[in-house]
């Protein structure tokens, strides 16, 4: 299951076209556009999230509420984009508009416009800009639903805003509805409080501020990924597909760089039966992956978020057309986007970990993937 995705943050639409789909799948709007509503709240979050309501068109690939096996295409509108018609006319004349020439620092702008050759920043912006990500939570949605039927979920939370943070937390430490119930998406109030505390004081300084979120996956059986080529490696795809997610500079799974620090004793997690006789690990420091493959714990992912390069106290940057110093160009912008950035990265896993099911057990129709899935299940006793 792959996607690929079109638009601009002010053009008329995004569009997310997901391939690789098998038939069968339950399919809601509802969970589409609840998925949607998740990425545009939060504390922190800017004016535009005030203008939009995303919701997705389904255009293909989705019959009476299943996926028939065809490309399943999706559209997300943009209301704003009623009000940037002529800044973003395909066929309109770039001397009817004012041009962008001061680059922000840790955007894409400068590296855009020297790949590009534009003379515009909007040129690159557009398209760089964080809105892309709805098209990825639609596609995710699709993702999603194919995890569920085979018993998988996938959720995430924010331990860090600033220098608020909860720690290191495990799944089973974590409560869906303290999560879902929380504008910062974080189970422990008390940090929530002081998380909201630090937004509060990067919007009076006009800077922005990042975290660290983490995204888990329950219900995975071991054996999702390879060992035997790079490119199968389950932990290389899924670092990928996190940094892909703007503004995401590192991604760790488990304990990941603490584990730097320690013995081989301190981190690998010791083999045990439980009650049920099933081979699993008395520990859960590896994050769930072994070797490039699932080893059936709980998938934990967590990422770091930098602060989101447009300032409403911009910093210094150099005039393109004047070659001299100016401020950094400002584009209405949020504050504070973790919690965003764990919706849209929870698609991006969910994509990773449909594909390798569907690696695993076929890619066709759902009903052989699900008989393919008990047949391993009894054969590996899990």
């Amino acid at each position: 299951m792959r996607y690929t995705t079109a638009g601009e943050s002010h053009g008329k639409a995004l569009m997310a076209i997901v391939t690789d789909v098998p038939a069968g799948v339950p399919l809601r709007q509802r969970d589409i556009d609840a998925d949607l509503r998740r990425r545009q709240q939060g504390y922190g979050r800017g004016g535009r999230m005030l203008i939009e309501a995303d919701t997705a068109q389904v255009l293909s690939g989705v019959r009476f509420g299943r996926t028939i096996g065809s490309p399943v295409a999706l559209l997300v509108g943009n209301e704003d984009a009623a009000n940037w018609a002529e800044v973003m006319d395909p066929f309109g004349s770039a001397e009817a508009v004012a041009r962008v020439t001061a680059p922000r620092p840790g955007h894409a702008d400068l590296p855009g416009i020297l790949k590009t050759g534009a003379q515009d920043v909007r040129d690159v912006l557009e398209r760089a800009s964080a809105r892309e990500t709805a098209a990825r939570v639609a596609a995710g949605a699709i993702a999603r639903a194919l995890l569920a039927e085979l018993g998988v979920t996938v959720r995430s939370w924010v331990e860090r805003i600033g220098d608020a943070s909860t720690g290191p937390l495990a799944p089973a430490d974590v409560a869906r509805s303290a999560v879902g119930g929380c504008d910062v998406s974080c189970p422990d109030e008390a940090v929530a409080h002081r998380m909201r505390a630090a937004i509060d004081d990067a919007r009076e300084r006009g800077e922005s501020i990042g975290g660290v979120f983490v995204v888990s996956a329950e219900g995975l059986v071991p054996g999702l990924g390879g060992y035997e080529e790079a490119a199968l490696r389950l932990d290389a795809r899924l670092a990928a597909a996190v940094v892909s997610v703007p503004a995401i500079k590192g991604v760790e799974f488990g304990d990941g760089f603490g584990c730097a620090a320690l013995s081989g004793s301190e981190v690998h997690d010791e083999i045990v039966r439980d009650a049920s006789g099933v081979l699993r690990r008395a520990t859960n420091r590896a994050g769930g992956l072994e070797g490039g493959m699932t080893n059936g714990e709980a998938l934990v992912v967590r990422a770091a978020m930098k602060p989101i390069p447009t300032l409403m106290r911009p910093l210094s940057t150099v005039d393109l057309v004047t070659g001299q110093r100016a401020d950094a160009a400002k584009e209405r912008s949020d504050v504070c986007a973790v919690p965003a950035a764990a919706v849209v990265a929870e698609a991006e896993v969910a994509l990773v970990l449909a594909d390798a099911y569907q690696d695993l057990l076929g890619r066709a129709f759902l009903g052989d993937m699900r008989a393919a899935l008990a047949a391993y299940r009894a054969r590996i006793g899990w």
